[in-house]
């Protein structure tokens, strides 16, 4: 089964479920959200253009033999105003937010939520200047959230920054991950392994020998 993670861009978006193509909960504030109603999947391309301009990388989407298995997207602060209405805001200003993650129902219980998170942190990392990682969590576990299930943003490494009854902030530090990096190259091993080459098969000493007396009697 071939599986690979790639940046996110305005062609893999169209590739996401309808529901987060036109999700722009975290991209508008609330009155722009009103205005965008009927045209909320054209705001989120124009949001992701402006993100891939001014700051670069924003997420990756996973493939599964060549579809669409899931996806994860992150962001300064500064570019996702609807952070700004949880009762455990603001975002510490050297963290980046983690803002919603998503893998298909039947892909679900391999893992591969754990490997697009340290997929992310390793993207972080090599980037520079950023020390975590903050997310607005629900403890309520619910499925079709615009916010990442508590328990599983503790399973991977987070731990809760500010308390909440239902949207705690949460929190990974970047520099704890740099444990996990034999592990992440193990789990991206096994998500797009390498192909092997060829084995070269050269003749054996004495063959070699012969055919080199071979030519000298003839």
């Amino acid at each position: 089964m071939g599986r690979r993670l790639e940046r996110l861009t305005l062609d893999s978006l169209e590739e996401l479920p309808q529901r987060c193509r036109e999700c722009v909960f975290w991209e508008l504030d609330p009155v722009r959200r009103v205005q965008a109603r009927g045209h909320e999947e054209a705001q989120k391309q124009a949001w992701l253009s402006h993100a891939l301009r001014e700051w670069g990388s924003v997420g990756q989407v996973l493939h599964v033999d060549d579809e669409y298995a899931g996806h994860v997207i992150w962001a300064p602060a500064v570019l996702v105003p609807g952070a700004n209405g949880f009762a455990t805001a603001p975002v510490s200003p050297d963290a980046i937010l983690l803002v919603t993650m998503w893998v298909e129902p039947r892909y679900r219980g391999a893992g591969l939520g754990r490997v697009m998170i340290q997929s992310m942190a390793k993207e972080l990392i090599r980037r520079g200047g950023i020390r975590a990682v903050e997310a607005f969590a629900d403890t309520r576990g619910r499925a079709g959230s615009c916010t990442i299930p508590a328990d599983f943003l503790l399973a991977v490494g987070f731990a809760t920054h500010r308390a909440h009854v239902t949207h705690p902030r949460m929190r990974m530090d970047l520099r704890s991950t740099i444990s996990w990096r034999g592990e992440l190259e193990a789990a991206l091993e096994r998500l797009v392994p390498r192909r092997r080459p060829h084995p070269v098969v050269r003749p054996a000493p004495r063959a070699l020998s012969r055919r080199r007396s071979a030519h000298r009697t003839g």
